[in-house]
């Protein structure tokens, strides 16, 4: 199958050399040591605690169970005794409810979740959800009410710095594709195809090894941002284009991060819930690696275990540096989502003191889902909400192609973001009063 590409995109410093050759190292946690695992790391409804103040937990046990069809099951990382359920930092929401564990064994052994005869019952009761970012539960997308032809697992990794999903395409491969099998015998997908950026050759030949023995394609991926967007890559690879305000099930399609499916295998094959991830933790910091940690550490103990900052950092930014979040307090816990840890100096980042439009049109170029980000600025600022939705804004992606390329310094895609939350708040408002 050829490679198809799509419109717009960009081509940032990747910067990933630091840790692109880092094998992963496991992050051990201390006895004494303590851990606070939010009750939300998902799209949806957050968990329900199912542990009190003083229970003893061991690893993997059950501590947050999904609350509704859109939320996912919460497990220990470590084994230890509930000190506390409060409140912790949080890049987004402020701060969340979390359960506060504190380590009184060192183990790697850990509960195993109890299979049932459904597949899509595992996978809620592992607690996995997509490792790519979204976190959207990933029972829920195993669910499709229609027939899939393709599934897509998606190596792109296109996000600048990261490697965490790179380290385990290397080092995981064979496992992650089995995860990938098991997924396309139990919905019955015709189609199993692999995208990996062409800037990871060595993850590119791992995979090479098996294409004949376990039958899927392999596509290299043009080296592009935002190559791992699912609308993207969707197009990319089998050329088929998601209809507005549709998700990919729309046109036989499921997209899955690799992570995902080496979670997936886990869960199916060892039984083993979703309580750790692979984090890049790079930028400047003494000795960047990519680390195995237990979901709930605190950012700060990751920074110290890398051998501390180098100089004065300005900005820590948890995430990928287009689609991360800044921390305000470096207290705020690994979660399921975090794929990296980023630290900046003054003189890492750039300058965005901000100027007028000049309407060189830069951000329409860029923009992979054909918007008019110039125009669509304007409606933002002055509030005119019903113009935006109008101009598509619930299309945008958040990918911030059109900040980075704009030299004025807009802060575009912050806007955007801003008027989505808006747009969706009047379109529940509205819904509620019609009933």
């Amino acid at each position: 199958m050829p490679y198809y590409g799509f419109r717009g995109g960009i081509h940032p410093m990747y910067n990933k050399e630091k840790t692109a050759n880092k094998s992963i190292e496991r992050y051990r946690v201390n006895v004494g040591d303590e851990v606070a695992i939010p009750l939300s790391q998902h799209i949806g409804a957050p968990a329900e605690a199912v542990v009190k103040k003083k229970d003893v937990v061991k690893r993997g046990d059950l501590i947050g169970k999904s609350k509704g069809f859109v939320s996912s099951n919460i497990h220990s990382s470590v084994t230890g005794e509930v000190i506390n359920i409060q409140n912790v930092p949080h890049p987004i929401m402020g701060s969340i409810p979390a359960v506060v564990i504190k380590v009184t064994e060192v183990t790697e052994e850990f509960t195993p979740i109890e299979l049932a005869d459904k597949f899509q019952e595992n996978v809620l009761s592992a607690g996995i959800v997509g490792l790519g970012g979204a976190t959207f539960p990933s029972h829920v997308k195993l669910s499709p009410p229609r027939k899939i032809d393709y599934l897509i697992i998606n190596g792109a990794e296109c996000e600048p710095y990261l490697t965490c999903d790179h380290r385990l395409m290397v080092e995981r491969t064979e496992e992650i594709i089995k995860g990938a099998k098991i997924i396309q015998k139990e919905l019955e997908i015709d189609n199993l195809v692999f995208g990996i950026e062409e800037n990871k050759p060595d993850a590119i030949e791992s995979f090479r090894k098996f294409e004949n023995k376990y039958d899927f394609e392999l596509i290299p991926l043009e080296v592009k941002y935002p190559q791992g967007g699912e609308k993207q890559l969707i197009k990319a690879t089998v050329n088929r284009v998601v209809p507005e305000g549709k998700l990919p099930l729309e046109v036989g399609v499921i997209v899955h991060n690799v992570g995902t499916a080496l979670s997936i295998y886990e869960a199916i094959e060892f039984k083993k819930p979703l309580i750790e991830r692979v984090v890049t933790v790079t930028g400047a910091v003494k000795e960047p690696k990519n680390l195995l940690v237990p979901i709930g550490v605190p950012v700060s103990k990751l920074i110290e275990f890398c051998g501390g900052p180098i100089g004065e950092i300005k900005k820590v930014v948890m995430g990928g540096p287009m689609m991360g979040f800044s921390l305000f307090d470096l207290n705020t816990p690994v979660m399921k989502g975090t794929s990296g840890i980023i630290l900046y100096r003054d003189s890492d980042l750039p300058n965005l003191n901000m100027h007028n439009c000049i309407r060189c049109g830069r951000c329409v170029e860029a923009c992979p889902m054909g918007l008019v980000p110039a125009i669509m600025e304007q409606f933002a600022l002055n509030e005119m909400y019903e113009r935006l939705n109008e101009w598509h804004v619930l299309n945008c992606i958040e990918c911030g192609c059109c900040s980075y390329v704009c030299p004025s310094r807009r802060p575009l895609v912050g806007y955007f973001k801003t008027a989505k939350r808006e747009i969706m708040n009047i379109m529940r408002q509205k819904k509620n009063a019609g009933k």
